[in-house]
């Protein structure tokens, strides 16, 4: 196992673990680029999530694709045809 690939394995660890716990997220390394996809569940826990990346993985190239689940309550009713 190279040092990048136990950086992510670490950073893998780290978002599924307590404080972040974010099941959702896949951080996987393509060529010289590391992406990160998933779902999350707030735009805070997105900016933490992509935080914690920078931070694990500072000196590769990241790209990010999370999406922020809307869990609203809809404010209409739905019409179908």
């Amino acid at each position: 196992m190279t040092g990048h690939e136990r950086r992510i394995t670490k950073l893998r660890e780290r978002l599924a673990g307590d404080r972040l716990a974010e099941l959702g997220v896949s951080v996987e390394q393509r060529g010289a680029v590391v992406v990160i996809t998933g779902t999350v569940s707030t735009p805070q826990r997105r900016d933490e999530v992509l935080r914690t990346a920078r931070r694990e993985l500072a000196d590769l190239t990241l790209v990010e694709d999370l999406v922020v689940a809307c869990a609203d309550v809809p404010d209409r009713w739905e019409e179908l045809p």
